[in-house]
C-alpha cells in the first residue's frame, strides 16, 4: 500500500501548470488504479493535450460519493521558492512543501492512498474519482467531466470537491467571471483635445463605474454575512493603453472580474455595466466623439455554490469528521457550483489551507493529510451500507 505522502511526492513531481499538459500525471494515475484492478476513463480536452479522468471503486450501484479534484497548478515563475517547487520537500516542521501540495494534490493523494483498502472493502455504494484539468484558469475542464459522469456513471452520487478548507465543510462559494474590455477612441495631439477621444479617459469612467456598481449592490442590501467579503465584488486587475503622453490614446484595455454571491447572477451584474457602456457611447457620439467599447469573457462563467439541497452530503461529511463545526462560505471559485448545477449534492472539503495556495513555498501540514486520510477511511466504512449515513 502506498501512503499519501509518497503519492503526493509523485503527483507534485509532474509540472501540471495550466499552460502545460497534464497527461503524464493522468497516465500515472491510470496505471496506479489499474494495478488494483480499477478501470478509468479519459475525457479529453478539445486540443487533445489534456484530460479529465473518471474512475469507480466499488459496485455499479446508485448513490455513493464522487471525490473531485483538479490536477493543474498555478505557475511558479517569478516566485522566490526555497527549493525546487516540483520536488516534495519535508521541512522537518510538520509541513510538506511543493507546488500543488495543498491546492490540491494533497486531496488527490489521500484519495488514491485509500484505493487498496477500498477495492477489498465490502462497499455497497461506489466511490468515484473525478480528476479535472484547467481549473486554475476558469474551471475549463470540469463541464465535460461532469457531463460524462452524469450521463454515463451516476445521477445520484454526492460530490466532495477537495479544495483546501482545513477539513471543514464549505457549503457556499462565489461565482466568478473574468473579462477584458477594450476601448477604441480617436487619436489627436494632446493640445487639441476637442479633435479626438481619449480611450484612456473613457476607460477610466468605466473603471469608476465598476467600483461604483459594487458600492451600489451593498447599498441595496445585497449582502450575505456568511462570506468574509459579504457582497458581490467587482475588481479591475490590469489596465494598459496609450502610446505617448502628448497623444490622445486611441486604445485602452483593462481586465476585470465579477465574483458574485450565489444569490446574484453574472448576467444581472454585467447588464448594469453593459447598459452604462451603451449610455456613455451615446453621450460621446452625440458630442461628435468617436468611441467603440467591446467586452469579451476570458473564461466560462464559474457558477457559485449555493447552500441548498446538500443535506445528505453535508451530514455524511460531518458524521465522519472529528471536529466539524459551522458551515463555511468562501470567496474563491471552485468546480463545486458546476456539479451543483448538474443537480448533484455538493460540498467543498479538503486538507490544507487556502492561505498557502498559490504562494511560493506552498505547503500542506502532514497533520492535515492524516486527518483527510482518516476521514476517507470512515467515509468508506459508511459506504459499506446500502444507504448514505
Amino acid at each position: 500500500m502506498t501512503d499519501a505522502t509518497t503519492l503526493l511526492a509523485k503527483l507534485v513531481s509532474f509540472d501540471t501548470t495550466s499552460s502545460e499538459s497534464n497527461l503524464a500525471l493522468i497516465e500515472f494515475v491510470e496505471h496506479y488504479l489499474a494495478d488494483y484492478g480499477v478501470a478509468s476513463e479519459r475525457v479529453m480536452s478539445p486540443c487533445g493535450t489534456k484530460a479529465n479522468l473518471i474512475a469507480r471503486v466499488g459496485p455499479d450501484a446508485p448513490g455513493g460519493v464522487m471525490l473531485s479534484g483538479h490536477t493543474d497548478v498555478v505557475p511558479v515563475a517569478g516566485q522566490p521558492w526555497s527549493s525546487d517547487p516540483f520536488t516534495l520537500r519535508d521541512g522537518g516542521d510538520g509541513r510538506l512543501y511543493g507546488r500543488g501540495t495543498c491546492d490540491m494534490k494533497g486531496f488527490i493523494a489521500c484519495a488514491l492512498a485509500m484505493v487498496p483498502t477500498w477495492v477489498n472493502a465490502p462497499l455497497k455504494q461506489p466511490i468515484y474519482f473525478g480528476f479535472s484539468y484547467d481549473e486554475e484558469i476558469g474551471c475549463v475542464g470540469a463541464p465535460s467531466l461532469i457531463k460524462r459522469f452524469y450521463e454515463h456513471y451516476s445521477t445520484t452520487a454526492h460530490v466532495i470537491v477537495g479544495e483546501p478548507t482545513s477539513m471543514q465543510p464549505v457549503v457556499a462559494q462565489k461565482g466568478a467571471t473574468n473579462l477584458r474590455t477594450t476601448v477604441i477612441g480617436q487619436e489627436a495631439h494632446s493640445s487639441q483635445v476637442n479633435q479626438g477621444t481619449s480611450a484612456i479617459h473613457v476607460a477610466a469612467r468605466l473603471v469608476t463605474f465598476i467600483e461604483d456598481t459594487m458600492a451600489a449592490l451593498v447599498e441595496e442590501g445585497r449582502v450575505d454575512e456568511a462570506f468574509n467579503v459579504p457582497h458581490t465584488s467587482l475588481h479591475v486587475g490590469k489596465i494598459k493603453g496609450g502610446t505617448a503622453i502628448n497623444i490622445m490614446a486611441r486604445e485602452c484595455q483593462f481586465e476585470w472580474e465579477i465574483r458574485h454571491l450565489p444569490t446574484d447572477t453574472f448576467d444581472e451584474i454585467y447588464a448594469r455595466f453593459d447598459a452604462y457602456c451603451a449610455q456613455l457611447s451615446a453621450e460621446l457620439q452625440a458630442k461628435g466623439k468617436h468611441v467603440e467599447i467591446t467586452t469579451e469573457p476570458l473564461n466560462v462563467t464559474v457558477p457559485g455554490l449555493a447552500d441548498r439541497e446538500n443535506e445528505q452530503v453535508l451530514r455524511l461529511a460531518k458524521d465522519h469528521l472529528p471536529h466539524a463545526c459551522c458551515n463555511h462560505a468562501v470567496a474563491y471559485a471552485t468546480e463545486a457550483g458546476q456539479f451543483q448545477g448538474q443537480g448533484l449534492q455538493t460540498i467543498i472539503l479538503g486538507p490544507g489551507s487556502i492561505a498557502q495556495a498559490h504562494q511560493p513555498d506552498e505547503y500542506i501540514e502532514t497533520a492535515q493529510l492524516h486527518e483527510c486520510t482518516a476521514f476517507m477511511q470512515r467515509l468508506g466504512q459508511a459506504l459499506e451500507t446500502p444507504h448514505l449515513g
